[in-house]
């Protein structure tokens, strides 16, 4: 006759777990089990959901915004009522201005004209022009940084700035300078030596006509 094999002991107990305790470990696992698999469900479903907008705002195409019109710097130049004639250079159409403006009265004393171009490059060209500058407003508006070399273009010398190589040097990478008659021009930005000599080019014609 086959010996009854007695209840196995649980460890938390010290004893073997009574009918009641059976049930409700088995209810708790049924009910763990439940949860753990909604959880995992709601995971999925929130998972599709932020794929299919992610597919939708990739597969949706979205009209390009208008490029912002060019500015008429040269309206704005003949606006001035300089003391001396502005350098307004004339290029071609896909030379665009993003900002024009003549400041008459500057806290330093010198008036300025500004000029920013986007090149046909997509790069950047700025061009200041102080009238009766002095040494101190060049330096302020190359930062103290020292010439690298000069060239002569039409006919006018200018200083080149090449500091491209070096840490942080944002919009003052490449620049160029000359004095002629009551002002001083500075070029200045990130576009290559190819652009920057054009516009220095349509500087001196203008500056040329001027003499």
């Amino acid at each position: 006759m086959n010996a009854r094999k007695d209840p196995p002991i649980v460890a938390e107990l010290g004893r073997p777990e009574t009918l009641e305790e059976i049930a409700a470990r088995k209810a708790e696992t049924t009910r763990t089990h439940r949860e753990s698999q909604t959880f995992r469900n709601l995971l999925v479903a929130l998972l599709a959901s932020l794929a299919v907008v992610l597919v939708t705002v990739l597969l949706v195409v979205r009209p390009d915004l208008p490029a912002a019109p060019a500015i008429d710097y040269r309206s704005i130049a003949a606006e001035g009522d300089a003391s001396a004639p502005l350098a307004v250079p004339e290029l071609s159409p896909q030379w665009k201005a993003n900002s024009a403006v003549f400041d008459a009265n500057p806290a330093d004393g010198v008036a300025t004209w500004y000029v920013g171009f986007i090149t046909p490059k997509q790069q950047f060209i700025g061009v200041r022009q102080g009238l009766d500058a002095n040494p101190t407003w060049l330096a302020n508006q190359l930062k103290n940084r020292t010439a690298t070399g000069s060239t002569t273009i039409d006919g006018i010398a200018w200083q080149v700035y090449d500091h491209r190589t070096a840490k942080d040097a944002g919009n003052l990478a490449y620049a160029m300078s000359t004095s002629q008659g009551h002002g001083t021009l500075v070029l200045f930005g990130t576009a290559d030596d190819g652009e920057f000599a054009t516009m220095a080019a349509a500087l001196s014609t203008a500056l040329n006509s001027q003499r």
